[in-house]
């Protein structure tokens, strides 16, 4: 008999981490704090158990990694992900458990009103977003996902991604097996109409300085910003007082946006690329959101929000995720180098 493997963000919390994972936990915690938060729900850590269990997936990777010897370099990595990958996307989902994640869909969008509603799914590990993780930005997330069929296919394809190359590539660089399994929650999240979005830190992730709240922002998703693909708008604002000390246009050639599914990235207009695509009470209102989360949560806190662009402000400023940022502010400099190099080379 089977466990419940569907939970809504509100029944959820940050004890709630080893089952949906650290992601959706965090998810659950804001809206305990009364924090705007798209509506939607997790899938949790056993569905992709009963997932692998039920399809021989486990038994077929462990063979297939058995017969191929030590890993070495990054052409043999990157086709021992594709493997692995293709083993598990070939396969269907147990019906009964299809059937969950479909319904839970089909009432996310009974409830927001909306026919298909287009969603956000995302990883949600349950050794990600904590203080000593470092798996965190290694699996993948499906942006503007429209339909219980594409949904479905993207959780299965978000619990592949657990054999990224570079999710493989850290298990070799640490002596971890490379067949260990990894546990992926799943987040189903509404999607945001945004004028814009980025990240804020609660701490200078370069200094380590704890007085000052750093954001970055661009037009559009928040995948440009994450992903480093675009300059972006910089601000540096104080915490205690939430006044902006500094603010740093960039020149913001392009944006990520959503198309009909999935996303683009297109170009910005003339006018638009040397303009702060924030207002001022925006920025202070993302700071003052990230500095409650950092009293609330007892860490220095890495935050991804949006400005829904269908809402008036304060409400236009939602919040998409929280995860500590201890781990990245005491990683070596050469474990910064290699991160950054693996970043650029595979965008989470």
């Amino acid at each position: 008999m089977r466990g419940k493997v569907i939970f809504w963000f509100d029944e959820v919390g940050r004890e709630s981490s080893q089952v949906v994972g650290g992601k959706c936990a965090n998810l659950g915690a804001m809206i305990q704090m009364g924090m705007r938060v798209p509506p939607g729900f997790a899938i949790s850590a056993e569905a992709y158990q009963w997932f692998i269990e039920d399809t021989g997936v486990a038994l077929e990777i462990s063979h297939y990694i058995e017969s191929l010897g030590k890993i070495e370099g990054i052409k043999q990595l990157e086709e021992t992900s594709r493997t692995i990958r293709t083993i598990i996307e070939s396969k269907g989902i147990p019906e009964d458990l299809k059937e969950k994640i479909s319904l839970a869909y089909r009432t996310l969008c009974a409830k927001v009103g909306i026919p298909d509603v287009p969603v956000a799914v995302r990883s949600s590990g349950l050794v990600e977003d904590s203080a000593s993780a470092s798996y965190a930005g290694q699996f993948e997330t499906f942006l503007n996902v429209k339909g219980e069929v594409e949904v479905v296919d993207k959780v299965k394809k978000v619990w592949s991604s657990s054999f990224t190359t570079r999710a493989i590539g850290y298990r070799a660089k640490r002596g971890i097996p490379v067949g260990a399994e990894v546990l992926l929650g799943v987040g189903v999240l509404k999607m945001v109409n945004p004028r814009c979005a980025g990240i804020g830190f609660t701490i200078d992730p370069v200094s380590g300085s704890t007085s000052k709240i750093i954001i970055e922002a661009n037009w559009g998703l928040g995948e440009g910003v994450v992903s480093g693909a675009t300059q972006v708008d910089r601000y540096v604002v104080d915490k205690d007082t939430l006044e902006i000390k500094e603010s740093t246009i960039g020149n913001k050639e392009t944006r990520v946006v959503s198309k009909e599914k999935g996303t683009i990235i297109e170009e910005v207009a003339v006018d638009k690329r040397l303009i702060s695509c924030m207002a001022d009470e925006e920025v202070k209102e993302v700071s003052r959101l990230a500095k409650l989360l950092e009293e609330q949560l007892g860490s220095p806190q890495d935050i991804e929000w949006a400005i829904d662009n269908d809402l008036l402000f304060p409400q236009n400023v939602v919040l998409l995720q929280t995860r500590p940022v201890t781990a990245i502010v005491k990683k070596s400099a050469t474990d910064k180098i290699l991160d950054l190099m693996l970043s650029r080379l595979y965008r989470r």
